[in-house]
């Protein structure tokens, strides 16, 4: 396994992207097709994992009224526990705070409860109840630097 984290700059590995994401939220965990992919995604700062040239995880960043949201992580099955994640959350947080725009707001994202320990080792700390959607259980988390 030769994992490799980077930004999406071309629509070819954005579609590849996609594809990850269909087989992650749409086919296994049974999230609508209309509810994952959204009107955010030209707004988005898109994120790959690859295994030499075969896409195994994903997730975005963006700006919102509340600050800055990251989403859809997603890694392959078979992929899970091999650090795509770690290398996922850490690429993206890194391309949020090295923005100039970001400065001062809050970075939050919506977690799956199985994935909260993965974002705490980031320093996403969990804000209030858990909440479902999409049937899904999630916290609200917030980055808070230590």
């Amino acid at each position: 396994m030769n994992l490799a984290v980077r930004k999406i700059t071309d629509k070819h590995l954005l579609e590849k992207a996609f594809q990850v994401r269909n087989l992650v939220f749409v086919k296994e965990q049974k999230v609508e097709a209309d509810e994952e992919f959204d009107e955010h995604e030209n707004a988005a700062i898109h994120f790959i994992v690859q295994d030499g040239d075969l896409a195994v995880g994903t997730a975005r960043w963006r700006f919102t009224d509340n600050g800055v949201k990251l989403e859809r992580f997603a890694v392959l099955k078979e992929y899970r526990g091999h650090g795509g994640g770690g290398m996922l959350v850490k690429a993206v947080l890194d391309d949020v705070l090295a923005n100039p725009l970001s400065k001062n707001k809050t970075i939050y994202l919506h977690g799956q409860v199985n994935a909260s320990g993965l974002y705490e080792k980031f320093g996403f700390v969990k804000k209030g109840d858990l909440f479902v959607e999409c049937n899904i259980d999630h916290y609200l988390m917030q980055y808070m630097p230590g």
